[in-house]
Parts: C-alpha cells; structure tokens; sequence
C-alpha cells in the first residue's frame, strides 16, 4: 500500500479551527493543559504520575481483568491489564459509540492510531510502559446513531424497539442483520465469517467488546467499559459534588463565553446536572427544581435521598457527554486522548472542569484522516489520466477540465473570448463616441453578448461531454467512492467494503503500518 500525504486544507470540508487543532494548538493554549506534541509527554507523564494512586491502579486493572474473564486468547492483553498497577503504566485513549459492525472507516483509523502511539511512546520511553485504550461508550443512548453501517454502498441495520444504554441491549434480531452481512461473502473459508462468530455475546457490549478482541488482540489493545459498578465508586466523589453544586455548568458556561468571542464553534452545551440516571430500559436525565431532583419514570428525590441512591448504586449515574471525559480522567493513568476534530472541539470546553477536581487534563490530538483508494479506483482514474490531487476537485471541475483536454483544441477557448474582447471594446468606443449619456446601454449589449458567448461555450462542452459518455461516468464513480455522497469516505464506508473477498488481516495490518501518529497531514492510501 502506497501511502501520499496532503496538507488538509485541500478538503473543502476544514475549517479554521479543524487545522488549529491539527497544526496550530498554540492558538488555544488557555483551554488544553500543553499542546499536543512528543516533546510535551514528558511533562504529561510526570502530571499524571503524581496525581494517579496506587490504588486507583488496583481497582482499575481487578475491574478491568473482570470484563476480560470471559475473553480467550488475551495473555498480550492480561498483560497490559497487569502492568497497569505499576505506577510506570500509562494509558494512550480513544473513545467511540458501538458502532454496528465497526461502523465507518474511522473507528478502525482510530484504534490504530492509539495503538501507534503506544509503540512510538515506548520507544521513546523504553522504561515506561504505554497501553492502548479503546473506550466503549456502552451508556449512550442514541442507538438510531449505530443501528446501522454501509458495506459495499449498502446500508445494513439492526432493528430494535429496545431503550435506554446501547450496551446493555439484548441481541435479539442480532443474527437476521449478522446473516445479510454473511451473504455479501461467498467464500465459506473466508476470515469474515469467524469475525462473524465472534461478534456476539450476553448484550451489545460484550459482542463489541469481543468483535474489538478479535480484530485488534495482537496489537495489546484493551477495551474498557465504564458502565462498571467498581469505576463508578471512583467517580463517586465527583458525581456527589455535581449533583450538591453543579459546578460543571458554571465551568462550562464560562469557557464557551470565552471560546465564542474567538470564533470557536461550540459542539456541546452543559445541562445544569450533567448526569443520567440509568437502568436496563431507561438513561434519563437528573433534574434538580427547588433542592429536589426529578427524574423522569422514576419518580422525586431529596438531596440526601439521591446521595444515599448514589452511595448505594453508583452504576446508575451515567455522565453524560460534559462529564464523559472527566471519568474516564479520573479512572485511567491517562496522558493523552486521541479523537476526531469534532470530539477534540469540545475537549476544548472542559478544562475548567478539570481544573476544578484537581484532575490533570490530558494532550488532545486528532487522529490520522485517511482516504482509501482501493486498486479499481486506481485503474479507473489511470485511464482518464486523474493525478490523485485531481480527486479534491468538484465532478464538474473535473469533467469540464477533462472534455476540454480531450477536444483537440476545439474547445479551447482563448481565441474566442479575445475576439469577443476586442467586440465589446469597440461596441463601447463606438457609442460613447456617438453620445457619452449612452454608457449605460453599451454595457447592456456588452452584458449581453457574454452571457451569449457562455451559453454558447456551455453548450459545446455539454456536447462533447456526450462523446466522452464513458469518462464522464468514472469521474462520477472516482468521486463517490472517495466521497460518498459528498461527504468524507472515512465517515460514511466500512472498513469491510475494502475486503471484497471477506479476508480482512492483511488489509488491517497494511493499514496499521500506514497510519502515523507524528503525521499532520492527510492520508491518502493506494492499496496495489
């Protein structure tokens, strides 16, 4: 796999603020804690070195271990979980929803990119060690955002009524959507069909848990689920000061004062409580009105009813996307966080919520962005000579570019549009010579005769676009491969559309080796 790099200002998807974050963090050094660079780990370790227990370390790794108990063939993976306790164990983290089956491209470029970083960090660090985190948002409830993924420009979903936190739904109707993915592949000895098997488990946690096993075990990758009795005992502390102060949104709400006035775009808006209280069926919101707290189809709580609620059962409070990453803070040895520009925007808002625990505010970098041109793309871009920075350009631009390379000269138009030129200067010299008050209708006519010309030119180039029918049809195919519905591929394409023929380990390994945590720039990937 051929692997070019393009500055990500040639997408007219970016903005100013994507490319700060990627390029220029400098220019929000007051919300991050250091910009995200390799130089700036060193001091990032040693913040979270001294703020992380020893005890915090134990009940992370027995919390962790007891999520694996089910898990075969881990001892890579027990023994990152092992040396989690030692306090010279750190943790590199990436977070998404349970995407079904992978979802988009980018969960794949993700968990790679930490686990990159991992590697880069320990030879930088030989003395230390540096663990890939994938963290499960098993607590989230908007399944409509992951009942469904595109494989091969088809869209497969599971169907559901079920509510409440993704992770703890059943897997009923799980095989029927399994089954249709299963028939895309004919080849009966194909990987994707043990990949299959294994995406499954007692809810939807557990099958992503062992999908995500299965995928990337050979890497040390470890998946965390903080919807976990003993990690939310850690967070209690803090949950308890949320629901008596609710100090985050004062926090929150000064910072997006701040990050507006710059011409930040704010991605998240704090709730007063920024809690879910959550149950197999239900994640609701926690409403306090005059010192009572409200929780829809619950019921009312006093204040110290809800701490006594929350001493009791501290897996039924569930941060919500404010406190998210709080949690996941305060109950890993974590230096550095690894998102997508959209994730890293609103960690952005956060750091007065940290400040206020005392909990050191992790780097913040934004992952690889990858565009994968897969080998027909190759040949059908080859044949109509499209150079690959051709592919930022519109389908117009590229057709209108290609018909008038390819009409021998016919539809140059140089030639043309200097007559015409030399026309309308002498329409106007000859009318003001006449009467200078007739300006204004020169400049009619002048109007005129080039909205002619291009109507003209417009037409001879929608002929001869009739004649190049073919090319026509492979620039549309070219860009909505790579930009399905004018979006990025990463975002819209699973990771198996690549893998016609169902076998998947050397196409992710290929794709481990591309991506790199050092670079910038984007991506664009040619699998030979």
């Amino acid at each position: 796999m051929q692997v070019f790099k393009f500055h990500r200002n040639s997408l007219s998807q970016v903005n100013e603020q994507h490319l700060n974050l990627v390029y220029r963090q400098e220019a929000y050094l007051p919300y991050i804690n250091h910009t995200f660079s390799f130089e700036n780990f060193d001091r990032q370790i040693q913040e979270k070195e001294r703020q992380f227990s020893k005890e915090k370390r134990e009940v992370l790794s027995q919390s962790l271990l007891a999520q694996y108990k089910n898990i075969n063939d881990n001892e890579l993976i027990i023994n990152n979980i092992e040396s989690l306790k030692n306090e010279d164990t750190f943790t590199v983290t990436t977070g998404h929803q349970l995407s079904f089956f992978t979802g988009p491209l980018y969960f794949i470029v993700k968990i790679l990119h930490v686990i990159k970083l991992s590697e880069r960090l320990k030879k930088m660090h030989p003395e230390k060690n540096f663990v890939p985190i994938y963290w499960m948002a098993t607590e989230d409830h908007d399944f409509e955002e992951v009942q469904s993924m595109r494989l091969f420009s088809k869209s497969f979903t599971w169907e559901s009524e079920q509510k409440g936190s993704v992770g703890r739904f059943n897997l009923d109707g799980f095989d029927d959507v399994k089954n249709e993915i299963r028939a895309m592949f004919r080849d009966p000895e194909a990987e994707i069909h043990a990949l299959l098997n294994a995406y499954d488990g007692q809810n939807y946690a557990d099958a992503t848990r062992n999908l995500v096993h299965f995928l990337f075990k050979k890497y040390g990758l470890v998946i965390i689920d903080g919807d976990d009795s003993a990690l939310k005992s850690e967070f209690s502390g803090i949950m308890r000061k949320e629901l008596t102060e609710q100090f985050s949104y004062e926090k929150v709400i000064q910072t997006n004062e701040k990050l507006q006035k710059e011409g930040v775009k704010i991605q998240v808006n704090p709730r007063e409580i920024n809690l879910f209280y959550i149950k197999n069926g239900l994640r609701e919101r926690i409403v306090n009105e005059n010192d009572i707290f409200s929780i829809n189809k619950v019921g009312t709580f006093s204040e110290s009813e809800i701490l006594k609620e929350l001493e009791n059962h501290p897996e039924r409070f569930s941060p919500n996307v404010i406190l998210r990453p709080l949690y996941q803070e305060t109950i890993l040895p974590n230096i550095a966080y690894i998102g997508g520009v959209g994730e890293i925007s609103y960690w952005l808002q956060l750091k007065g919520v940290f400040d206020a625990v005392n909990c050191t505010y992790p780097l913040i970098g934004v992952r690889n962005s990858v565009i994968w041109v897969d080998p027909l793309t190759t040949k059908k871009k080859a044949k109509i000579n499209l150079l690959l920075e051709d592919i930022f350009k519109s389908k117009d631009q590229l057709k209108k570019e290609f018909v008038q390379s390819n009409s021998d000269g016919a539809l140059d138009f140089k030639a043309l549009d200097h007559a015409i030129d030399e026309i309308q200067g002498k329409i106007r010299d000859l009318v003001l010579s006449v009467d200078a008050s007739m300006n204004s209708l020169a400049e009619s006519e002048v109007t005129r005769i080039t909205k002619q010309m291009d109507a003209l030119k417009a037409k001879m180039i929608k002929t001869s676009k009739s004649k190049h029918q073919v090319a026509m049809q492979s620039i549309d195919q070219i860009i909505d491969k790579l930009f399905p519905d004018g979006n990025m591929q990463e975002r819209i394409t699973n990771f198996f559309s690549f893998c016609p023929d169902g076998n998947y380990s050397k196409r992710l390994h290929n794709l481990y080796h591309c991506i790199d945590p050092e670079e910038k720039d984007m991506l664009i990937l040619r699998e030979l």
